[in-house]
């Protein structure tokens, strides 16, 4: 089973940046959809970005358009996710997750073990 680890998570001030990372085990990255969630205290886990396997197609949840970017590195197996402009409401634990083959879909492979953005205001 795929083994995912975010990092670069921490502590910013509203409207800095922050860079997370999320490495992957395994020889099949470049196969696979990825994708970041994210669960604020209290809410559910809601969808962040997606990306396809050959990194052409992103797709955003409509709260982050315009401010964060997905892209990935299948040489180093490596997703990552740009965040600026960050909000107090952009606070949460941040997941990288593993989607099914090729295009991003409804269906989870495996989840990191997630890192934490605070954002003060």
């Amino acid at each position: 089973q795929v083994q995912l680890i975010e990092s670069g998570g921490g502590l910013v001030q509203a409207g800095g940046s922050l860079r997370l990372s999320c490495a992957a085990s395994g020889r099949t990255f470049s196969i696979y959809a990825m994708g970041w969630f994210r669960q604020a205290p209290g809410k559910e886990r809601e969808f962040v970005a997606s990306i396809n396997s050959n990194g052409v197609s992103t797709y955003y949840a409509d709260s982050v358009k315009g401010r964060f970017t997905i892209s990935r590195d299948n040489a180093k197996s490596t997703v990552y996710l740009q965040m600026n402009s960050l909000k107090p409401e952009d606070m949460a634990m941040y997941y990288c997750s593993q989607g099914g083959r090729g295009t991003w879909s409804q269906y989870i492979a495996s989840w990191g073990q997630g890192t934490l953005v605070t954002v003060s205001s």
